[in-house]
């Protein structure tokens, strides 16, 4: 099983090829570029550098949110041309799952955190010691609210990603259990996590066509909201 990887749920854009048990290729840049700029150079690079041919590809595996508005839509567009054109499924791994994924071997709580604004984080729970197990599906939540949460169930915890900068002074003020934080090799979203889980997820028969294939954004945009408000206030 050959699956291409797309990674562009926030700032990260991240492509990778895997092939069965082994990753053959990644490349990740955290940079402040549009991933409109950079997603089309990267995956011609690394199959111009791994000499893959597109034809032997089984799927692409994407990851299909929560995070940027902005980078899922990319993210997506680029999926589905790509899988249209060559005929093949999309993989729908969702983009907090597959940060946690990267954790392997923790033992205790992992809390993979995207900043979604607003003290707010798109997060979730995970064990991942021997097999991966979603203790709290991904969600839109308050911060505060969910560090609460976490204090209850009373296990260490890992937490990575940038909602963990965006918020570290809530973490710090309210938490309460033995924590750590992710080193920089593994705190932010890798395509070979969702390479690696998008193959797990293909053998269990989780696709979708490329034209079905849509982001999971678990709230409206900002855009969205302000044009309710603005609906509200003339209605009143």
């Amino acid at each position: 099983m050959k699956i291409l990887a797309i990674e562009s749920a926030s700032l990260v854009a991240s492509v990778a090829i895997a092939q069965d048990d082994k990753l053959i290729a990644e490349y990740s840049v955290n940079h402040k570029k549009t991933h409109s700029q950079t997603l089309l150079p990267m995956i011609d690079e690394i199959v111009r550098m791994t000499d893959t041919d597109l034809n032997t590809l089984d799927a692409i595996a994407i990851s299909g949110g929560p995070g940027s508005f902005t980078g899922l839509r990319i993210g997506s567009a680029t999926a589905k041309g790509l899988a249209l054109a060559l005929k093949i499924p999309v993989v729908h791994v969702p983009t907090i799952d597959a940060m946690a994924y990267v954790m392997y071997g923790f033992d205790g709580l992992i809390c993979p955190m995207l900043d979604a604004k607003r003290a707010q984080v798109y997060s979730g729970l995970y064990h991942f010691k021997d097999e991966f197990e979603i203790v709290k599906p991904q969600c839109a939540i308050d911060l505060k609210e969910f560090i609460d949460e976490i204090n209850e169930i009373g296990e260490p915890v890992v937490f990575l990603g940038d909602g963990v900068d965006a918020g570290y002074h809530i973490i710090e003020e309210n938490i309460k259990v033995p924590y750590k934080l992710a080193p920089a090799h593994v705190n932010r979203q890798r395509a070979a996590a969702v390479a690696v889980l998008g193959q797990k997820y293909f053998a269990e028969g989780k696709i979708v066509s490329a034209e079905n294939e849509a982001p999971e954004y678990l709230r409206v945009s900002q855009a969205e909201r302000e044009m309710a408000e603005k609906r509200r206030s003339m209605d009143l």
